[in-house]
């Protein structure tokens, strides 16, 4: 007799969901090299466009206790995201009156009992009953560490017996000079002690830390998580429909595939719609065939972000403050007036210029105002706009500017360009007005 077939909730396989999904596909150059890059003792970078599965890719391949955990914030510094490592490793951080020598304020490390049994700079003794049984707990002396020294962290750390991995997820969202400054500590992490940060943030620059520091060439290992082939979308799809005991109509992945931008959320949230409709919500009890319309369904995902996209439009139109040049007003207008198909390649740092220069009414716009507006795209999202997550950013090895948010590609699509232009105060060929 053989046992009955698993049921699986359709929300564990197809949509967003918390953890990885039943139907991951192993991309080989991608798993296979992030596994490889666990053996080399060096920093290792995950990168590439938003919902691309960087996060799962991470948790598919690293154990829960081999690492620990930090979700970086838009509005730290370097002495911030040390902290936050600290605690991260089981720390209890609290602000001292004591100054570094630079004038900044050290802080007091203290281990918290429950964390690691190694014990830092003394100890003392938590005893107390529970149900009748004795404990006695081990608690460190605090130590007063300057949080922007990477040498104290390194210390504490060690003293901590913190696991070797550290995972920083959205390190995009730091301000640049929080990027940047880590990137000088990182040349130490990897010198002065055993421990090996894996860094997630979205850009598809793989050189984008090495640009902070070029010291660090060498001990960085750039895993690009961004391409997903044609066949591992179909393997997505087939592997999810089986845990299910459906089909999806031939037809059906064809269209979805060629239309999803090779964006695997598209994917996703396409068939997780598909299911919804056939009122399949876990594993079928008869095989079931399951198509629909792949264009309507691919506007209902990325309609879903439309007032998102909107809003994004207008505050990245009014840049950092007014200026006379309205730079980022402007970039966005090389946006618009670029194929989608041009967009999803990246636009040339000559491209922007031309198209730029051919309509702006202080022409010809100096290259080099494009470029430093250009070179902040990512930090006015992060650190001025909020935008979560980022849908722009510049790739300075290649200068271009990368849509990094496929879901963006397929939203413009379907909207009126000029209107959006009309919307932002930009011209629009055909039109005699100014801006």
């Amino acid at each position: 007799m053989f046992g009955a077939k698993k049921s699986y909730s359709m929300y564990e396989i197809f949509g967003v969901a918390r953890d990885v999904p039943r139907n991951y596909a192993i991309r080989q150059r991608v798993d296979g090299g992030l596994v490889d890059a666990l053996t080399q003792n060096k920093h290792i970078v995950i990168h590439g466009s938003s919902k691309q599965g960087k996060t799962s890719l991470r948790k598919n391949t690293l154990l829960v206790s081999d690492y620990i955990y930090v979700t970086c914030s838009n509005k730290w510094s370097l002495a911030d995201l040390h902290n936050a490592i600290l605690k991260a490793a089981g720390f209890k951080v609290e602000g001292s009156t004591v100054r570094t020598s630079s004038g900044t304020l050290k802080v007091s490390a203290t281990l918290e009992a429950s964390a690691r049994a190694f014990l830092v700079g003394g100890k003392g003794s938590i005893t107390g009953e529970a149900d009748g049984t004795q404990t006695n707990e081990q608690s460190s002396a605090p130590m007063q560490l300057d949080p922007a020294d990477v040498n104290d962290i390194i210390t504490a750390l060690g003293a901590a017996d913190a696991q070797r991995f550290i995972v920083l997820e959205d390190f995009h969202y730091l301000p640049e000079d929080t990027q940047k400054d880590f990137a000088v500590a990182l040349k130490a992490f990897h010198e002065n002690s055993a421990y090996c940060f894996v860094i997630i943030g979205v850009w598809l620059d793989e050189n984008r830390l090495t640009q902070h520091n070029g010291d660090l060439l060498g001990r960085v290992v750039s895993i690009n998580a961004d391409k997903w082939e044609k066949h591992e979308l179909r393997e997505v799809m087939e592997s999810g429909a089986d845990l299910l005991n459906i089909k999806f109509d031939d037809d059906f992945i064809d269209q979805l595939i060629a239309g999803s931008f090779d964006s695997v959320w598209i994917v996703q949230e396409v068939c997780k719609f598909a299911c919804e409709a056939e009122g399949v919500h876990k594993t079928s009890d008869t095989k079931r065939v399951i198509g629909g319309n792949v264009d309507d369904l691919i506007r209902r995902a990325v309609d879903q972000n439309t007032a998102r996209f909107s809003g994004f439009l207008s505050a990245f139109a009014d840049g950092f403050q007014a200026t006379d040049l309205q730079m980022y007003r402007w970039l966005l207008y090389a946006v618009l007036m670029s194929g989608v198909e041009e967009l999803e390649k990246g636009l040339s740092l000559a491209t922007i210029t031309s198209l730029i220069n051919d309509a702006h009414p202080e022409k010809p716009v100096n290259q080099g105002n494009i470029t430093q507006a250009l070179r902040s795209t990512s930090s006015l999202q992060t650190s001025r706009l909020d935008v979560k997550p980022i849908v722009l950013d510049y790739h300075q090895t290649a200068r271009r500017l990368n849509v990094v948010d496929r879901s963006f590609l397929i939203w413009m699509q379907h909207q009126d360009r000029a209107e959006l232009a009309d919307e932002l105060g930009l011209p629009w060929p055909g039109e005699t007005d100014a801006v």
